[in-house]
């Protein structure tokens, strides 16, 4: 059996239900990628520009690089349920007990290994997201879908519901064709049902109006007019693929690592505020939340409470209000500002008098009208 089918086979063997491979080249749209990045679509994420000249080729990421192998994962397990008062929706890769970064990187280290004990001299490299490599465009390359309106790698079977890994080698492996069609057609259904209307146009998004930016990335406070559009996304957001056609076909995945945990479909937000800095930790530091940190989902878990108008948690909301993160005590001050009983006037009026944050403070100052 040659190499090329040696890794194919141990690739769906691991569990990858695609796999496609491509020679190393520079991204055909990394000229796109700069224009994105010099227009600041990117908002705060300073690492994409800190590194964009290693987006030009993957020999950035591997010395001598020749092939790049493309893997595709799904991950859509069940169907959202819908997010009660009091609770708030998590995107559907974050749904499972660990974070997907290392289920992937377990399975790629497999993968590498079998790579090496077939060619010992082989350089071999996996990677998952955070290497600089514009993996959307290796993947259409590798022939495993195209780059839909909404910028999410569609697969005409399996859908957007999808991790993307790689796997760079400096092995000669034979090619797949790359995939050239584009199935989006006339379809605006991503482009008309998001929230914050974050693409200025078809296969551009401006991530600084993405709620998936805005609750996961943004280490500040979330632009106010754009809190009321994020509904009850506590973290990330599915809206463009919800709506995708191409989305109700795949059948669910079966894997236990994606599948719901408990209280991940949707997430409890009241007890989130008694979290000490320890505590959260060990909740949910295996877990993908981590990434936005303790007083990332304090945050967005006040923004939520807000935008439900959820009265029964004024009192979750007046921990947030006193909590040592100013970033905190400013969401939950808009919060108690948006629920219409006198208790959370009282609660903002008695911190008035005691906040000394001056960002914190103006919105008290805000919401009491002063």
């Amino acid at each position: 059996m040659d190499l090329t089918t040696r890794i194919r086979r141990h690739a769906t063997e691991l569990g990858f239900t695609r796999v496609g491979i491509c020679r190393a080249q520079a991204p055909p749209r990394w000229g796109q990628f700069r224009d994105w990045l010099a227009a600041g679509y990117d908002g705060e994420m300073r690492y994409l520009r800190n590194r964009e000249q290693a987006y030009a080729h993957p020999q950035s990421v591997l010395d001598g690089v020749v092939s790049v192998v493309m893997l595709s994962l799904p991950y859509k397990t069940a169907m959202p349920s819908k997010a009660e008062t009091g609770t708030g929706r998590i995107s559907r890769y974050a749904w499972g007990p660990c974070d997907y970064h290392d289920v992937i990187h377990r399975k790629l280290d497999q993968l590498c290994y079998q790579i090496v004990q077939a060619a010992p001299t082989a350089q071999v490299r996996g990677v998952v997201d955070t290497a600089p490599l514009l993996e959307r465009e290796f993947a259409q390359l590798a022939g495993l879908g195209w780059i839909g309106k909404n910028t999410m790698l569609i697969h005409p079977q399996d859908g957007s519901f999808l991790f993307l890994a790689a796997l760079l080698t400096d092995l000669p492996l034979d090619d797949d064709s790359p995939f050239v069609s584009d199935h989006c057609g006339t379809c605006r259904a991503c482009l008309d049902a998001c929230p914050t209307q974050a693409f200025p146009r078809p296969y551009l998004l401006d991530a600084r109006r993405c709620i998936s930016y805005l609750n996961i990335e943004l280490r500040t406070a979330i632009p106010e007019p754009l809190r009321a559009p994020m509904a009850d996304w506590i973290f990330g957001c599915d809206v463009c693929q919800e709506v995708c056609p191409w989305n109700h076909k795949p059948v669910a995945a079966h894997s236990p690592d994606f599948s719901p945990k408990e209280g991940s479909n949707p997430l409890p937000l009241g007890g989130l505020f008694a979290l000490d800095d320890l505590e959260f930790r060990n909740q949910f530091r295996a877990t993908p939340l981590w990434r936005a940190k303790r007083r990332g989902i304090l945050r967005n878990a006040a923004i939520v409470l807000g935008n439900q108008r959820a009265c029964d948690a004024k009192d979750e909301l007046a921990l947030g209000l006193v909590d040592h993160e100013p970033l905190v005590r400013e969401a939950a001050a808009w919060a108690l500002g948006r629920l219409p009983i006198r208790e959370a006037r009282d609660l903002l009026r008695l911190r008035h008098g005691v906040e000394t944050d001056p960002l914190v403070r103006r919105r008290i100052e805000i919401e009491l009208e002063l």
